[in-house]
């Protein structure tokens, strides 16, 4: 059984509504198990669905379909975990 946490503390917006957005779009997608305690997101299951790479393209896809994807972007942040994580951008970065 493969475990993969998702860490959407940085997610912003209406909070409580798109974190449970999220949650029933992994399920969805992946077909596996979806938990969540806080500001992240496990999945527990099996097959190539759970996979990081799939994941993390499925997470890129939520984050276009809410119209997030030029705020927010996917990283990899510790072993068997993705972070949905703010973005930098240009004219914060000269500052």
């Amino acid at each position: 059984m493969v475990e993969l946490k998702v860490n959407a503390s940085e997610l912003e917006g209406d909070e409580a509504k798109l974190f449970e957005k999220l949650s029933d779009y992994l399920k969805e997608k992946t077909g596996g198990e979806v938990s969540h305690d806080g500001k992240t997101v496990t999945l527990k299951g099996e097959g190539a669905a759970l996979s990081k790479k799939y994941v993390r393209v499925t997470l890129k896809k939520f984050l276009h379909k809410h119209e997030l994807s030029e705020e927010f972007r996917v990283i990899a942040d510790e072993e068997n975990t993705l972070k949905i994580k703010h973005r930098r951008l240009a004219e914060e970065e000269e500052d």
